[in-house]
């Protein structure tokens, strides 16, 4: 019986070989190496463990860097950082459990020959060839949902930003034309194609994280600053759900790791990402909440609180930016799935594509115009939708593809080194389950639901100008004495 480390590298060697079609003959992969020094290769053409990282980080901190300072003025310091520490390591584990899931399930189709020439693997089939259509079902149900309201809060989240150095327009004017400029991403073909997108999207996330924090020490605590959360349980499980979506980057995993020319090197580049966006994250929020404190729960964008000034306009545009590069994250498996379910997702042409996958832009684009709620729909989501299709699912599916000994005796992947048993990790999945599913998407769901509604309630469905600043009113004109005659 071959050890585990021959049977790791066997994998290797098989991912590396080229695939073969029914007939046997072979054929190339779907995406090739460039040469190291072709322009292609450098600014849209990646498939490296580099790449791969740069994708997983960027995808984790975009819109939800400007709302954790929000999250913290309703948990409160203490809670904020241990819950960021917290739900950081259990998204980097159940991110690993997707990668064994797609590990395992490609060396099986491989085993029959199966060809992946011109063809994306997405998370729905992973379940679906391990676990069956039921399960295909379920998890295409969450995995949709959940990146369309990713989607959508992108487009919120642009026209919330631009509003602030640009307020002659309303942010729902904003939203109809940073939708169209989004609709763009219709043309970037697939994740090989994100190489030069995914290094600036990071470098403008790490500008803007630093930003807030320098501002926030520099500008110094407000008069009169209080820190009085955590103070009520409706807001203190919004602000967790809030955390647990921003850890929940998870939706685009498979994708990214289709796009690798080593896909079983995934393994821990989740979590190096996850450390990293730590080194963003908890400074950033940390310093915006010891500054301004209880101001922050009546302003879910850090950027409404800094005063103008040519960095935080930097700062704003970088994002926007960012942002549209994270609308094409959770967008383009939207794309593959309907490219596959009108049968062009093999088609070759970019311009016939595109043309087809329009019909995915327009109804996010709908709603981010109906509800226009920043802070609230992103806890609304993370405690919905993250919390299955991030950690539920992953985990109930990696029990029960392992559940028989003889699956486990032929795993393509073995326990990892930090947790060699079977057992020690059933006991840790189940506990993710357990955990999330109360926690998460009970409080969590009653809580933002309820601050939600109330959002529904004050501002109404497809709100002009949601939380900006009221003009002030004008003082009434004096009355002139009339002339006498």
């Amino acid at each position: 019986m071959l050890s585990q480390k021959q049977a790791e590298e066997a994998i290797v060697a098989n991912f590396d070989e080229k695939e073969r079609d029914g007939n046997g003959k072979e054929e190339e992969r779907v995406e090739e190496p460039q040469p190291m020094f072709s322009m292609k290769s450098l600014l849209w053409h990646g498939g490296s463990v580099w790449d791969a990282w740069f994708s997983c980080a960027s995808n984790q901190v975009a819109q939800v860097l400007l709302t954790l300072p929000y999250s913290f003025s309703q948990l409160g310091m203490l809670s904020g950082v241990l819950l960021q520490l917290f739900y950081g390591f259990m998204g980097s584990w159940t991110a690993y459990l997707i990668s064994v899931l797609y590990v395992e399930y490609r060396t099986r189709k491989e085993k029959e020959n199966v060809s992946f020439k011109n063809h994306v693997i997405q998370w729905f089939e992973v379940l679906d060839g391990l676990l069956g259509p039921y399960w295909k079902a379920i998890g295409l149900a969450f995995n949709c949902t959940f990146l369309l309201f990713g989607s959508v809060i992108q487009l919120i989240a642009c026209a919330s930003n631009i509003y602030y150095i640009n307020d002659r327009l309303d942010k729902r004017t904003w939203t109809y034309i940073f939708g169209a400029c989004c609709a763009t991403t219709v043309f970037i073909p697939s994740f090989h194609n994100y190489r030069i997108w995914s290094f600036l999207g990071l470098a403008m996330t790490t500008y803007t994280a630093w930003y807030l924090t320098i501002a926030a020490l520099v500008n110094g605590q407000v008069e009169g600053v209080t820190h009085s959360a955590p103070t009520k349980l409706v807001l203190y499980f919004t602000g967790a759900t809030n955390i647990l979506y921003t850890f929940g980057g998870h939706a685009v995993t498979v994708e990214i790791m289709h796009a690798m020319w080593k896909p079983q090197k995934f393994k821990y580049i989740y979590l190096v990402a996850t450390l990293y966006v730590f080194t963003l994250t908890l400074p950033s929020a940390a310093a915006m909440y010891w500054a301004f404190g209880d101001q922050l729960l009546t302003h879910s964008n850090a950027f409404s609180l800094l005063p103008k000034s040519g960095f935080r306009d930097a700062a704003v545009i970088l994002m926007l930016i960012h942002q549209f590069i994270t609308f094409g994250f959770a967008c383009t498996p939207l794309y593959f799935v309907w490219e596959k379910v009108i049968g062009m997702h093999d088609t070759k042409s970019i311009c016939l594509r595109a043309l087809a996958r329009l019909p995915v832009v327009i109804p996010i684009w709908f709603l981010a115009i109906i509800f226009p709620f920043f802070g609230p729909i992103n806890s609304a989501v993370g405690a919905l939708l993250v919390s299955f299709t991030v950690y539920i699912i992953p985990s109930l599916a990696h029990m029960l593809t392992y559940r028989k000994a003889s699956a486990r005796q032929n795993a393509a992947e073995k326990p990892p080194f930090f947790l060699p048993s079977w057992t020690a990790m059933y006991v840790v999945n189940a506990f993710v389950v357990v955990w999330v599913l109360v926690v998460g998407f009970g409080l969590g769901g009653w809580a933002s639901m309820d601050n939600f509604v109330k959002q529904v309630d004050t501002f109404g469905l497809f709100a002009k100008c949601y939380q900006c600043p009221k003009p002030p009113v004008a003082a009434p004109a004096p009355q002139q004495p009339e002339k006498q005659h």
